[in-house]
């Protein structure tokens, strides 16, 4: 017979773990799926059946008190191996469950990602995906997601463990009535003479690199604007405010409209990949390695970018 108290109490303890290790109840919510409110009333009822209080709560932090911080070192490694077996077992039976905590970017998850969660959640009905959507980069460690998706250039980080999935084109593109107006570039070089619009999210604007055969180029795109959205700077570019280099999928439907045209098309840009990032886990779980695997098979099969 199933003993609902028993049961009540070990789900509290997990929240009260999340919360040690987010040190809040907003992060700790955000990592459970739960919201803030469930997480304080959850907290409080454990308090009120150990009888005392394990967390100091102020307007700025949360921080376990002496009592906490023993009841967390003694409830730490049973509630871990509670989890491995309950992971394992699923496992074992090819069975995928829990939550999945992705970071994607803003365009990518916008056009992409709808129809691929649809579809994943049809099929894994007892998984759940947290998407956060970002154009700034994030350190999948220290937010403690489970799966980054990326578009970018070659990795950097030594810390993560990555797979490409696909290469994904970028063009230089401007509207007909700017280069009407101000002139088609015909060399790298002449683009000083334009308005360029720059994807940055620091405060030094994009650097372009262009190679032909064995010429080389490179262009620091200044101009009135920069943002670190590709779909707000394909916008800027159809209303003529300059020139953008951007990945083909955002633009696609503004050049089959002809509201863009290429600009400098027979010189190439560095290639940059859509990219899956995982922390440097021992071994992959399973209902990220389902996620990573129906993911990329979707972008291979629909071709979306």
């Amino acid at each position: 017979m199933c003993n609902n108290g028993a049961m009540g109490e070990l789900e509290s303890i997990r929240v009260f773990l999340a919360v040690t290790e987010h040190r809040g109840f907003a992060g700790a919510a955000r990592a459970l799926g739960m919201t803030p409110a469930s997480v304080t009333r959850s907290i409080a009822a454990l308090e009120e059946r150990l009888g005392v209080q394990l967390f100091k709560r102020t307007t700025r932090q949360v921080s376990l008190t002496s009592a906490g911080a023993v009841y967390a070192a003694r409830v730490a490694q049973p509630v871990a191996a509670l989890n491995d077996a309950a992971e394992a077992t699923r496992e074992s039976q090819g069975m995928t469950s829990g939550l999945i905590r992705v970071s994607a970017p803003m365009s990518l998850g916008l056009k992409v990602l709808p129809s691929v969660l649809s579809q994943f959640a049809a099929i894994h009905p007892q998984t759940t995906v947290a998407l956060t959507l970002s154009d700034s980069f994030v350190d999948i460690v220290e937010d403690d997601y489970d799966l980054a998706i990326r578009i970018s250039g070659p990795p950097g980080d030594k810390s993560t463990i990555w797979r490409k999935i696909s290469r994904i084109p970028r063009l230089l593109a401007a509207s007909p009535a700017y280069l009407s107006a101000r002139g088609t570039p015909q060399l790298p070089e002449d683009l000083g003479a334009h308005a360029c619009l720059s994807y940055s999210d620091g405060p030094k604007p994009e650097e372009w690199k262009f190679s032909r055969g064995q010429s080389h180029r490179s262009h620091v795109a200044t101009g009135a604007f920069r943002a670190n959205n590709g779909d707000f700077l394909a916008r800027l570019a159809v209303q003529g405010e300059g020139i953008a280099l951007l990945p083909r999928f955002i633009i696609a439907d503004d050049l089959r409209a002809g509201q863009l045209v290429p600009v400098l098309p027979d010189w190439d840009v560095p290639e940059i990949w859509l990219t899956l990032f995982y922390p440097p886990y021992d071994r992959l779980p399973l209902r990220v390695a389902t996620f990573s695997d129906f993911f990329e098979h979707h972008v291979k099969e629909t071709r979306p970018l």
